[in-house]
């Protein structure tokens, strides 16, 4: 969950906390004047920063089995079909810039599954550490128990520590291992299924 792309350097090293129970995100400080971080609803003017956080992933990482920086146009359009799908797609935002973003889409396309949701979740480096995607996947978790999904999987590409604990922190467990299911960067990659209950 790292980005590389030029970011704002006053952001880095700001403590989170996971906020209330009504799923609205804060970041806690001890100086009254740094701004709060809030998990809101994504917007098309969003797009330009989750595509440069994404495509952070695609070009460096592992994290993503996509080989191809996909473009605004191409973010936008995915976008729109998570929502036209009535599934929440969440970015949270702090000082105006986008830290990170997380969605919901259809574990797989035929309608038997529709009750199972599979997750996506980035967050850029300087705030991975500080509970942002605790903060994102929690309030996912909340918005797709009220739509009426059923469980929620995340199919986690690679050797990818933190988003194995992320998951696991919030109720995920183990369902399956696929050995050598992509290949990137020259490098066989696992699939780990990770499953969660939403009811």
């Amino acid at each position: 969950m790292e980005i590389q792309e030029p970011i704002p350097t006053s952001l880095h090293q700001i403590p989170f906390q996971e906020g209330p129970d009504n799923g609205v995100a804060h970041l806690t400080s001890a100086d009254p004047g740094v701004s709060k971080c809030l998990i809101r609803p994504s917007t098309s003017a969003d797009i330009p920063l989750i595509t440069a956080i994404y495509n952070n992933f695609v070009t460096t990482t592992t994290a993503t089995s996509e080989t191809v920086a996909p473009s605004e146009f191409e973010m936008a359009r995915r976008r729109q079909a998570v929502l036209d799908g009535g599934l929440p797609y969440l970015v949270a935002e702090l000082e105006g810039y986008i830290v990170g973003y997380c969605y919901a889409s259809q574990f797989r396309p035929r309608d038997g599954y529709r009750f199972t949701v599979e997750d996506s979740i980035y967050v850029r480096p300087d705030c991975t550490g500080h509970r942002v995607g605790t903060l994102l996947l929690s309030q996912l978790i909340a918005d797709c128990r009220l739509r009426g999904c059923h469980s929620m999987v995340a199919c986690i590409c690679g050797e990818n520590v933190l988003s194995e604990k992320l998951h696991a922190s919030l109720g995920f467990k183990q369902v399956g291992l696929i050995p050598e299911a992509g290949f990137k960067f020259g490098e066989w990659l696992r699939l780990m299924i990770m499953q969660r209950s939403l009811i």
